[in-house]
């Protein structure tokens, strides 16, 4: 096959199998709330927790990255790494932003208990 038609068909199985992956999951959802009614159980009941802390650990990322671009500047401009200054700044501030993500959620998590 050209590349070219390779090129065109990763985008379009690639949308296929996230339609397909959402059909399974609302399926199997819907399926387990059947065997719990079946059960005698109220579904309503059990409620899934929801989890306050994605939108925290995304925006430390996003900070952490946005610094270790900055970080890749200075360091990229001081000495002759190319590339590598800019990717390993990312890694390194990116990580530091989810550190700093799961320490304020251990916190958050011990003043409320």
């Amino acid at each position: 096959m050209d590349v070219a038609v390779i090129g065109v068909f990763i985008p379009i199985v690639a949308i296929i199998g996230g339609i397909i992956m959402i059909i399974f999951l609302r399926k199997y959802e819907n399926d387990e709330r059947m065997n719990m009614i079946e059960k005698g159980m109220n579904p309503g009941e059990i409620t899934k927790t929801k989890n306050t802390n994605g939108p925290l650990r995304f925006s430390m990322l996003l900070m952490g990255v946005g610094i270790g671009l900055l970080m890749g500047y200075f360091l990229e401009s001081s000495t002759r790494m190319d590339e590598a200054a800019y990717f390993s700044m990312i890694f390194l501030f990116g990580g530091i932003g989810l550190g700093i993500a799961y320490i304020i959620e251990e916190r958050k998590l011990k003043q409320e208990s």
